[in-house]
């Protein structure tokens, strides 16, 4: 019952998401007409609906009595066959985020060119992060097998759904699947989170809507950071690297 009801909400997220948000737009030209807009108007729209619900379920399950049975439910469901643990979601967290950066190197056009994705790469990451973090530390609710007390938020989960709705934005319009895939991936690192017993359900729920409001926030200041860019000497570069403990994004100009 359980992967039925994480597929379910898979296939309302991609209904939901059928019109996406406009960080999917073209950003430089739509992000006059976007800011004119008011503020109730972009913040209260359609493709927002699906992360709302997963937080608010998140949210309310922490002290809900009929939330929390769920969860020892679904617990109850997928460990009363003792099942061996299978830790894959180390690995396919991280799946759809290779696939937002390596797809356009392999002929896939992407909707934003690098170093705009590096941007809402960097942005929604940091984000996530930084909610999982506080709320681990400000929530302690212990794992479903007692190992620690970070149990909420499932960091695990955030960083599939921040991958998975980065693999949306940039090529939905190129191909409904890959975004598909990028959801699958993630709803799967999801049920194995809860198949290793480290998640209870609302810890899943919570990370995954976390991941997906990231990234939306971050394609939601990508017009900004555009409008900005354009003020800068043509003659500039933005390079990524990584000294194997920290992420950076240099900027170099040549004076």
């Amino acid at each position: 019952m359980c992967i039925k009801l994480l597929c379910f909400l898979l296939i309302v997220y991609v209904f939901l998401t059928k019109n996406p948000c406009f960080g999917q737009q073209d950003s430089l030209l739509y992000s006059q007409e976007t800011y004119r807009q008011s503020i109730p108007s972009q913040v209260f729209r359609k493709c927002y609906l699906a992360p709302s619900i997963l937080l608010t379920y998140g949210l309310t399950a922490i002290k809900n009595p009929l939330l929390q049975a769920q969860n020892q439910y679904f617990k109850q469901s997928i460990q009363e066959r003792n099942p061996m643990r299978i830790h894959l979601d180390d690995y396919t967290q991280y799946a759809s985020q290779a696939a937002f950066l390596s797809l356009d190197a392999l002929g896939v056009r992407a909707k934003h060119p690098i170093q705009q994705r590096l941007f809402t790469g960097l942005v929604s990451h940091a984000i996530m992060a930084s909610v999982v973090n506080l709320m681990k530390k400000t929530v302690p609710i212990m794992r479903p097998d007692g190992s620690a007390d970070n149990s909420f938020p499932s960091g695990h989960t955030a960083t599939a759904f921040v991958g998975a709705e980065l693999l949306w934005q940039e090529y939905y319009e190129k191909n409904i699947w890959y975004g598909v895939a990028g959801y699958a991936v993630a709803t799967g690192t999801g049920f194995f989170r809860m198949h290793n017993n480290k998640h209870w359900f609302s810890d899943v729920a919570m990370g995954a809507g976390i991941g997906i409001m990231s990234t939306k926030i971050a394609y939601w200041l990508l017009p900004s950071f555009e409008s900005k860019c354009l003020k800068l000497p043509k003659n500039y570069s933005l390079v990524p690297s990584y000294n194997g403990e920290y992420t950076q994004l240099s900027l170099f100009v040549k004076l």
